[in-house]
């Protein structure tokens, strides 16, 4: 009997948040919850799994009928390493190959390094209670890391003072700007008042990729380290550039298992930390802790992202202790599957109703002002294109709920067309 792939099975579920991502998710990627799964029987029955999150993962967003058409009747070893085939795919071949081989991913990955992986834990921008609260179950739960985004529509300075004031001292937070500094004439000076907290430790993507004198005015105007992505789009800076220009002190390093390789291979060159991201469940997080088991400079805390739901589709834990996770042992990914809960949150594809149909969204200015939108893009193609005031200090974003009243339906038609700026609030 042979190893060669005999079938390919997927379906989708739909997984659930907990309370706190959930309810600040839905502004901007209630999409998140989505994913396929993928099988990958061999003709030994040994059967190997992956998931894809659907709309934000690396390669193909489902398997398609040519990535089947390449893979069945090989040997999973043959295709493992082909990115485009995308992330559920390629991780369930890695697994189909290592249980095989009776050897974990991280043994087919290369040569281990270390046994426990810095990992961190990850939220999108939040009210500062929300923010404290999650720090708390972060450290309880033995992380002492934690990677969140700065967004304009919040008070950074002050939201970043009272999670501080609660942090104990060995607590380290990243922030992620997404760009949202825009320029080094307006980010300069915010990056300063931040640089007060000690706990804040990097600053992550703090203005557009593209600005390379940008990046190495911060740098040196700054005792925070900077990081930045390995480029994904055109128009980005390579590494080359980056390193070369002095941009940043480390990158976020993310995508397939070639392109994780190539671009940890360049910050090994030239001794460069990274943070390693590969984005999902307990499932994707199993994947990027093998991973990191080989990559040297996987020295920056991992991000997977899978301590923002509720429950998945794993049944293996993945305890955290003095912010190291142990790397499963077990054949493949060394996971043990929750086969109810593939049942039970399993759904037919689809994509999330977006905006949210009972979203409605204020920006509150200190100037008394308020700014409704219905959706986050509004608000993020308004700042980008200098109409909005920068990080401005008392500023506050708040969810109006549904109150059933033609006001509120009113007002919420009318930010679907267009933001809505009120002197006197409505709401």
């Amino acid at each position: 009997m042979t190893h060669s792939v005999k079938s390919i099975d997927t379906f989708w579920v739909d997984l659930p948040l907990r309370p706190v991502p959930a309810r600040n998710m839905v502004r901007e990627i209630p999409h998140w919850t989505l994913f396929e799964i993928c099988q990958v029987t061999l003709d030994s029955e040994v059967v190997g799994t992956g998931e894809t999150m659907v709309y934000y993962t690396w390669g193909s967003e489902t398997v398609t009928d040519a990535a089947r058409q390449q893979v069945i009747g090989k040997h999973p070893a043959e295709n493992m390493w082909d990115d485009s085939l995308g992330a559920g795919l390629q991780m369930a071949l890695f697994d189909a190959a290592g249980k095989v081989a009776d050897a974990t991913v991280g043994q087919l990955l290369g040569q281990r390094i270390r046994d426990r992986c810095h990992i961190s834990w990850w939220d999108i921008d939040l009210p500062a209670e929300d923010w404290i609260s999650e720090c708390r179950l972060a450290a309880s739960q033995g992380y002492t890391s934690f990677k969140t985004k700065g967004r304009p529509w919040w008070d950074l300075v002050e939201q970043t003072r009272s999670l501080c004031a609660t942090l104990p001292d060995h607590f380290e937070v990243d922030m992620d700007f997404n760009g949202f500094g825009i320029d080094t004439a307006h980010c300069t000076r915010l990056l300063k008042e931040l640089e007060q907290f000690p706990h804040m430790v990097m600053y992550e993507s703090p203005i557009p990729h593209h600005d390379v004198a940008g990046y190495r005015f911060l740098r040196s105007h700054t005792h925070v380290p900077i990081s930045m992505h390995t480029p994904n789009h055109l128009g980005e800076p390579s590494m080359e550039t980056a390193i070369r220009e002095e941009m940043c002190d480390g990158f976020v390093v993310t995508g397939g298992a070639t392109k994780i390789q190539r671009d940890a291979h360049v910050c090994r060159a030239f001794n460069k930390p990274f943070f390693l991201q590969v984005v999902g469940t307990r499932m994707a997080a199993a994947f990027g802790l093998h991973l990191g088991s080989v990559l040297e400079h996987a020295r920056w805390p991992a991000v997977n992202c899978h301590q923002i739901f509720e429950r998945d589709c794993v049944l293996t834990e993945l305890p955290v202790s003095n912010g190291l996770c142990a790397v499963p042992d077990g054949p493949g990914l060394g996971i043990e599957l929750d086969l109810d809960a593939m049942e039970q949150y399993r759904c037919d594809p689809k994509s999330k109703p977006y905006p949210h149909p009972d979203l409605l969204i204020a920006i509150r200015w200190p100037s008394g002002e308020t700014t409704y939108y219905a959706h986050c893009q509004q608000y993020w193609d308004d700042w980008h294109a200098g109409r909005l005031p920068f990080f401005p200090r008392g500023v506050n974003l708040e969810h109006i709920p549904n109150d059933g009243s033609s006001d509120w339906l009113d007002l919420r038609n009318r930010t679907l067309q267009a933001a809505v700026h009120s002197r006197q609030p409505t709401y």
